[in-house]
């Protein structure tokens, strides 16, 4: 039994880079309704025959990391979005983060 596939004809598609032998190239795999960290873009007129898109922009370098206390997307060490907004954070999102800190046993320094 052999499985149907279809081409895609889009300008742009997100896919995941799995390799390849070929040098300065990259293996595609694009799983629709998907999103995963890579975006490609499509070429003018194909490099050769198996090189049809350039890598337009790497999403999300480590993976989309979530930190687990606050909620906050990093990247390592470093938050995506600035922390020290006080004036951003919601009564809600104060209250989780002090119930987290106490449930870690942490005390904040500003009272």
């Amino acid at each position: 039994m052999s499985v149907p596939r279809g081409a895609v004809h889009a300008k742009w598609i997100v896919g995941k880079v799995i390799g390849t032998k070929m040098q300065k190239t990259a293996k595609v795999r694009v799983t629709r309704l998907v999103l995963d960290p890579y975006l490609l873009k499509a070429l003018p007129e194909r490099r050769s025959k198996h090189v049809k898109h350039e890598l337009a922009e790497i999403v999300f370098k480590v993976g989309k990391v979530i930190d687990p206390i606050t909620g906050k997307p990093c990247a390592g060490t470093r938050f995506l979005e600035n922390l020290s907004d006080s004036e951003n954070l919601t009564e809600a999102d104060t209250t989780y983060l002090s119930e987290k800190l106490q449930e870690l046993k942490v005390c904040s320094t500003d009272k």
